[in-house]
């Protein structure tokens, strides 16, 4: 069976790092296994939903790598969901309801303090026509749930393992609001059955609508899919992220300078069993990911963790991975591009850095240092220079002015870059070049 997965974001704000989560899994998921991944967009709710959000998620999307086989959006595909709810309608499963939500706020009130457990209590069954004539006279217009089997639905969850949801302990859902508009569920359900949804693979939130929604499957006739509840992302808290809030959202991520792999390594590594390190492509951790590798614990980011990777991943770039982008600031000089990538936190860090052998640099000699850097001044060897050069000269300044270790190489680092740490000064001088190094040694 060719498995075919979707990933379903409501376009009502900015995706952060815990959605990218299920994002990246499906389309994992999808890629190894020969599949399809469906990026749906569930914009049913058209007070929040925007197309500027909805255009944003396919723009984060594409920057981590995760292109879409298809696109679809539920507010294009109405009158689907209308069949599916008319057909629910004439098989009595779905019922309207009058109940207001002080109503049903109180209603719920009682049943805890009587000890009950604060589910719908089916009072809208007991309506007449008559019953509904006059509500709908004072102006009410009814919502409609799906009236549930109230049973031990039982699936197999391929993180999980064997699950039991009973839906003798939930309320009937609410599929259709007041104005006709669709809540989440039906929609879900009528899209997965026909777009052939082999695999759900979802945060561990949703386990106990898969109760729910089994029954609707099964109500309409399709197929169940597979179904896999991954752990959270939480933040460095256990909090988890926040759309509205914008909590590490992938805009940002962007812009402040990191990497589309170190986001997506850590999106989708963290709390799994496979190591977070630099990978050399997405083709390499789909082969290597698993969903049996996924924890049943918490899946906590570590920010710190990211900045470390990111710097990881900027290291073991290739010049030929990062000409195009050199290329974009007139930097496109490879041996600079090795020299320097081991000091990069942020690939935009080469601007900077590009200066240690371009210039300008203002070089800084201690008062105290400033024979010793007239004398390394005049003992600067002769070009043409070479990677022996560095030790050449340090050699003979050893041997003249008696200094070794720092108090001979940090004068001569701070006089040349300006600053304490930087890249190594041996392969920087061939760089930097005779007459440059005389000048910062003045």
């Amino acid at each position: 069976m060719t498995p075919i997965v979707r990933y379903a974001p409501s376009p009502t704000g900015r995706i952060h790092l815990g959605n990218a989560r299920p994002a990246l899994l499906n389309w994992f998921y999808a890629k190894a296994n020969g599949g399809q991944f469906v990026l749906r967009m569930d914009d049913t709710d058209v007070a929040r939903s925007t197309r500027e959000f909805a255009d944003a998620i396919e723009a984060d999307l594409s920057w981590l790598g995760v292109r879409p086989d298809s696109l679809v959006r539920q507010s294009e595909r109405t009158q689907m969901y209308d069949a599916a709810r008319d057909r629910l309608m004439a098989a009595g499963r779905l019922y309207p309801c009058y109940e207001t939500g002080d109503e049903l706020d109180r209603r719920r009130k009682r049943a805890r303090a009587l000890g009950n457990p604060p589910i719908y209590d089916r009072a809208a069954l007991r309506l007449t026509d008559e019953d509904r004539v006059g509500l709908e006279a004072e102006g009410r217009r009814p919502h409609w749930r799906f009236k549930l089997d109230g049973r031990p639905v039982q699936f197999n969850d391929l993180i999980k393992g064997p699950q039991t949801v009973n839906t003798a302990s939930m309320s009937d859902p609410v599929l259709v609001r007041e104005d006709g508009s669709y809540l989440y569920t039906l929609p879900s359900v009528v899209d997965d059955i026909d777009l052939g949804i082999t695999h759900v693979i979802r945060g561990e939130d949703h386990v106990s609508n898969s109760g729910t929604q089994i029954e609707i499957f099964e109500a309409l006739g399709g197929k169940v899919p597979d179904f896999a509840h991954h752990n959270l992302l939480t933040d460095a808290e256990g909090q988890g992220f926040s759309k509205r809030l914008g909590s590490l959202s992938l805009s940002d991520l962007r812009t402040q300078g990191y990497e589309p792999m170190a986001v997506a390594i850590m999106a989708v590594l963290t709390g799994t069993s496979l190591p977070i390190e630099p990978y050399s492509s997405f083709a390499e951790i789909g082969e290597k990911l698993d969903l049996s590798m996924i924890s049943h614990g918490s899946a906590r980011f570590d920010p710190a963790e990211l900045d470390s990777l990111n710097a990881r991943i900027l290291h073991a770039m290739p010049y030929a991975d990062a000409k195009p982008r050199l290329e974009a600031t007139g930097l496109a000089d490879e041996a600079m591009w090795n020299l320097l990538r081991d000091n990069l936190h942020k690939f935009d860090d080469i601007r900077e850095l590009s200066k240690l052998v371009t210039g300008p640099v203002a070089p800084v000699i201690a008062a105290e240092d400033r024979e010793f850097i007239t004398q390394a001044r005049e003992l600067l060897p002769e070009e043409p220079w070479d990677n022996d050069t560095w030790s050449e000269w340090t050699n003979a300044l050893k041997e003249n002015s008696g200094r070794k270790g720092k108090s001979l190489f940090l004068p001569l680092r701070l006089a040349l870059t300006g600053r304490s740490d930087g890249p190594e000064l041996k392969f920087l001088l061939a760089l930097v070049g005779r007459k440059a190094c005389l000048d910062r040694l003045l």
